[in-house]
């Protein structure tokens, strides 16, 4: 089995792994698989089972290795490829659309998009009023949709300004994000460890 999902609304997405693959499965990051590594992922088994339930993160950014894909749909494994978005004018997508199963999720219209913003943007010059603000919606919020709506906004300056501080920004985002990936910290921590740095990042 092999199946692709993406869109913005991981939270959905990742209640629906988990209800396909378990609460028990591989976890592999995408950016870090040459196409070796693939025939020993999509065929093979392990010592205490004969199929194996593969969640593979982030592989189409993985150019080289995800234009492989079509030769593996027929994995006798569980496997789902995360995504947050896909080409859907790239050869390996018309490639595969017809034959496996490629599910969407999206996140419906947020009314706190304009609070996660302003929270942004204090943190540029206070982050502790920054993480304050915060506290009023994390019980509403998710923490990697959170992130991903600042990381947004920090291209969207970078784009209209593309000075020393906009990419230093982007270089700290870059690192919390490898840190939701390969960490078990708490995500909310790590966004709230960025807020109170980011004063100090614009100020130089």
């Amino acid at each position: 089995m092999l199946k692709i999902f993406t869109g913005d609304n991981r939270v959905q997405a990742k209640a629906e792994i988990t209800r396909i693959l378990g609460p028990d499965y591989e976890v592999i990051d995408g950016l870090s698989l040459t196409p070796d590594d693939l025939p020993s992922i999509f065929m093979g088994g392990t010592l205490f089972a004969s199929t194996r339930n593969i969640l593979i993160r982030d592989l189409s950014e993985n150019k080289p290795v995800f234009e492989k894909i079509p030769d593996y749909l027929d994995t006798p494994n569980n496997v789902i490829i995360l995504e947050l978005k896909l080409d859907k004018r790239s050869t390996t997508y018309k490639a595969i659309k017809d034959k496996i199963t490629i599910q969407e999720f999206t996140m419906p219209k947020n009314p706190n998009m304009r609070l996660v913003f302003d929270i942004y943007k204090i943190a540029k010059t206070d982050g502790k009023k920054a993480v304050q603000t915060l506290s009023s919606l994390k019980t509403e919020e998710d923490p990697i949709m959170f992130f991903g709506l600042i990381v947004s906004q920090a291209i969207k300056d970078y784009s209209q300004r593309q000075g020393i501080k906009e990419k230093t920004i982007l270089k700290e985002l870059a690192k919390v994000d490898l840190q939701m990936k390969s960490t078990q910290i708490d995500p909310w921590l790590l966004v709230e460890s960025f807020l109170l740095r980011l004063s100090t990042i614009t100020k130089k």
